[in-house]
């Protein structure tokens, strides 16, 4: 990657998305100076056998997230990001769990967000190029960040079935999932009461405890009915599954959640990424894996 001209102490960037419908799911892409975590912009590639399950799901919500953002934690054991989220697609989809690029050891990597990476536009620059072509896409959602210790931290979003341009966001706590940032569907009403009962404890729970307490709340199984503006979305293609999608973790024949993912930065610029990921389809295998690294300065 080629470095931001200028530019002066920790910079890290992060890329987040997903689709409102019809497609989603997440992909990570991250370096110690910049990562991103993308839902969204993948083509089913299916193969024909499974062409009328894909008919039923490619219209339904898919993924969700949660975090919370304070650029100036006045304590040392706050987090300036806690961030959690869950991929939901076919389990026998191929896919990668995160990883380094072969070409980078300071990359991780589950598919494109290349170009993002290798711009040297900062985040509010790059949604609003993104913006200007927003239309020519499907429904999606795009959150960049650029934390910096000394030109502080930034987070802006940009949906394209909302406003015509980026936004910045103030420090607090955000869900997304397949419609704008902070609709008020039950599902992501519920998980953000659960996601803020976790940050409140945030403080005086170990790193392990707090990232175990938050992949709980992603495999709450708990449908949030009913939900009015949910099914309106959805129309008759959510039906049939309502039950299963009205949760946060979903969980259906062949589909639903198959990876939870957890991003703590500290106070100091600490990164844990921590990532809990389904094996050979099967919803009773999991592996886990955790990278922590500083930010460089």
């Amino acid at each position: 990657m080629r470095r931001r001209r200028g530019l002066r102490g920790q910079w890290v960037c992060l890329l987040l998305g997903c689709h409102l419908f019809p497609e989603a799911c997440n992909r990570l892409r991250w370096r110690r100076r910049r990562f991103a975590l993308r839902a969204g912009l993948l083509q089913y590639d299916l193969a024909l056998t499974l062409w009328e399950e894909a008919r039923l799901h490619q219209t339904l919500p898919m993924c969700i997230l949660f975090l919370k953002f304070d650029p100036r934690p006045v304590s040392k054991n706050a987090y300036r990001l806690i961030l959690a989220a869950n991929r939901d697609e076919f389990y026998n989809r191929p896919s990668k769990s995160a990883d380094f690029w072969d070409s980078s050891n300071e990359i991780l990597s589950g598919a494109l967000v290349r170009n993002f990476l290798t711009t040297d536009l900062d985040s509010f620059s790059y949604l609003k190029k993104v913006s200007l072509e927003g239309h020519l896409y499907n429904g999606f959602n795009l959150i960049a960040a650029d934390l910096s210790s000394t030109n502080g931290d930034v987070i802006c979003y940009y949906g394209n079935k909302g406003e015509s341009e980026p936004i910045f966001l103030n420090a607090g706590i955000y869900g997304l999932s397949n419609s704008l940032l902070d609709t008020p569907w039950k599902k992501l009403q519920y998980g953000k009461q659960l996601f803020t009962e976790v940050i409140k404890q945030s403080q005086d729970l170990a790193k392990e405890d707090l990232v175990q307490e938050l992949i709980k709340v992603l495999n709450n199984q708990d449908p949030q009915l009913p939900d009015p503006a949910m099914e309106d979305q959805g129309k008759e293609h959510v039906q049939p599954v309502l039950t299963e999608y009205a949760a946060l973790c979903v969980r259906c024949p062949g589909y639903g959640t198959r990876t939870n993912t957890v991003i703590l930065i500290d106070a100091e610029g600490h990164v844990t990424f921590t990532e809990r990921t389904m094996l050979n389809a099967d919803i009773n295998q999991w592996k886990t894996s955790t990278y922590q690294f500083e930010l460089q300065t």
